[in-house]
């Protein structure tokens, strides 16, 4: 068929297909109007590319059909198939990082881990630093989900392992294809009735090591080397002198206040409560959005002198320092960037020639150092906000076995007056 469209002349593809009218356009039409019968003529000339007169038209109007039939018998055999086999792997997957994210609440950073391991094999970096294998979708994304087996996850984990993923890595995503399944279970969409990873072999994770913490010299050492601007090649100006001192002030509050890094990034001056000795933590930084915090309950941490003495001097800077306004703050009062700091610490670290711990390392130096002064465990559990009293039970080496052999002893001392057994 013909069609006039905005002064141009067009052929249409017009047909039916299972009942339902189908229109696809050709193209331009090489005709004019005849003055005679007002009807369409064929022009003069060679037809130019890009144009069409009627014996192009009808070819390419069967091709254009031939290809819609294909299309639509493939399209409906792939949801015959869905029909019959249920949702992809990959549909579900889907579905659960959306529930993660908007109903769960999951943090930026935990939905950043899960989309990674999700990834589509080739999939860029966030950073642009390589590509993402996509294992799991390369090994189960096209799968229908009801149809996957325990053996074939196990399968997919063996590659992991025998490519030298380790342990803890492998039973993450284990616990990701896990949740998924779960998720398919309970969501009507998806109807699952099984799920597969739960007889799958969880490998064995080597034991916790136990802690290493710095002692009260080492964390002034660090501080003073991040001051002295130690991680720094060449001559500071004066903000750069000014950042060094905050950094150095940062590692302080990390040691002696026991806070993550993120929740030091979104601390704000109306936290710190000076008169009353107190920091209210209620919010975090999590792949650079600032959230709750990693528990997802406010907690009131003390705030000793050494400490406080920190935030003190800080507190006496120029600028940035109203009650909304961040304590650790770049030049213009923004969020810093906490790989940025993880690299001026290390810098520092090792230019002081202090051992070789993380800045997470702090807070363990923290929980270790109360731990040594025979602060109890549930104390202790409340101020770090640990979810389970087991995640603080790690600072118990820290105690002196010497000191907690004299408790135990006393332990087991009668009381005054009873009797003591013969010997």
């Amino acid at each position: 068929m013909v069609v006039e469209q905005g002064g141009r002349v067009y052929f249409e593809a017009k047909f039916r297909y299972q009942g339902r009218q189908v229109k696809r356009r050709i193209g331009i039409a090489w005709l004019e109007r005849d003055p005679a019968t007002k009807g369409w003529r064929p022009r003069r000339g060679r037809v130019p590319a890009g144009s069409y007169d009627a014996r192009r038209a009808h070819v390419a109007a069967a091709e254009i059909v031939s290809a819609y039939v294909a299309d639509a018998t493939e399209a409906e055999r792939v949801e015959l198939e869905r029909k019959q086999n249920g949702a992809t792997f990959r549909e579900v997957a889907h579905g659960y990082l959306d529930w993660l994210e908007k109903i769960h609440g999951a943090k930026p950073s935990t939905l950043r881990d899960h989309r990674s391991t999700l990834a589509e094999p080739g999939t860029a970096y966030r950073r642009g630093s390589g590509t993402i294998n996509g294992h799991v979708m390369a090994a189960l994304g096209g799968r229908p989900a009801s149809k996957i087996t325990t053996r074939e996850i196990n399968q997919l984990l063996t590659k992991l392992s025998d490519a030298g993923t380790s342990p803890g890595r492998v039973n993450k995503y284990r616990a990701v294809i896990s949740a998924i399944f779960n998720y398919g279970i309970k969501e009507d969409t998806f109807a699952l009735e099984t799920n597969p990873a739960t007889l799958t072999d969880k490998r064995r994770e080597p034991a916790l090591a136990p802690l290493v913490y710095y002692s009260p010299e080492e964390i002034e050492a660090l501080a003073r080397a991040l001051a002295d601007g130690l991680h720094r090649e060449i001559e500071r100006d004066d903000a750069e002198r000014a950042d060094d001192e905050q950094d150095a002030e940062m590692v302080r509050v990390a040691a002696y206040a026991g806070l993550r890094l993120g929740e030091l990034l979104a601390l704000r001056w109306r936290d710190v409560d000076f008169a009353g000795h107190v920091l209210t933590i209620s919010r975090a930084m999590s792949d650079g959005i600032e959230s709750s915090t990693k528990s997802g309950r406010i907690r009131r941490v003390p705030l000793p002198d050494q400490a406080a003495g920190a935030l003190d001097r800080l507190s006496k800077r120029e600028d940035y320092t109203g009650e909304d306004e961040l304590v650790f703050c770049n030049v213009y009062g923004r969020h810093l960037d906490g790989s940025a700091l993880r690299r001026r610490f290390k810098r520092a670290r090792d230019n002081a020639d202090l051992r070789p711990l993380r800045f997470h390392d702090l807070r363990h130096t923290y929980g270790s150092l109360l731990a040594a002064a025979g602060v109890d465990l549930v104390t202790i559990q409340a101020v770090m906000g640990h979810s389970a009293l087991a995640t603080t039970g790690r600072y118990l080496h820290a105690r002196p076995a010497s000191e907690q052999a004299a408790l135990f002893t006393r332990a087991f001392e009668p009381a005054s007056g009873e009797l003591v057994p013969a010997k």
